[in-house]
């Protein structure tokens, strides 16, 4: 019933009234999403596609998630400077887009390791976190690594930003 609910984003007929605040909280009918670093780093840059999916995370299309392991990725990631130097925003300019990103994602926590999942265990992260939080979508850049799980999750697609803008904007 919870994946229905979730797809759907229809509340089920006959919830006893304080059965149905807990329903919105826990099969709210959002379209979780893990952002990998590399796309908010072309959202810095400028690249169109990465650009529109944070958009589209600050506007509400979707809620991002957020984890330690991640959050700590995006924190070294913002601090090489070397890496922004053709970047259109300066360094306080994505300091702020950071914290205004931040704002927008739901903190999640794992609580189960899937491991090991893939080649890299730098991006093993990024699934349990989609997993943890019920993500639908792992938008990357790095689909060499990270779309080779051995593990395969039936409600998660790895897909680039001009994939999921395909799939997501009408």
């Amino acid at each position: 019933m919870a994946s229905l609910c979730r797809r759907s984003g229809k509340q089920p007929k006959g919830l006893l009234p304080n059965l149905a605040s807990w329903w919105q909280i826990c099969y709210h009918p959002d379209m979780m999403v893990v952002v990998d670093t590399n796309v908010f780093v072309g959202a810095c840059l400028g690249a169109g596609a990465s650009s529109a999916v944070v958009a589209a995370c600050l506007q509400g299309g979707c809620v991002p998630l957020m984890g330690a392991a991640l959050f700590a990725e995006y924190e070294g990631v913002l601090a090489r400077h070397n890496l922004f130097k053709r970047s259109r925003l300066s360094a306080s300019e994505r300091s702020e887009l950071f914290d205004i990103f931040i704002a927008h994602c739901q903190w999640t926590r794992i609580y189960f390791g899937w491991r090991p999942n893939l080649r890299d265990e730098a991006d093993n992260h990024l699934i349990e976190l989609a997993v943890a939080g019920g993500a639908t979508h792992i938008v990357t850049r790095n689909l060499r690594h990270v779309a080779r799980m051995e593990l395969r999750f039936p409600h998660l697609s790895v897909v680039t930003p001009e994939q999921f803008l395909k799939e997501t904007v009408k």
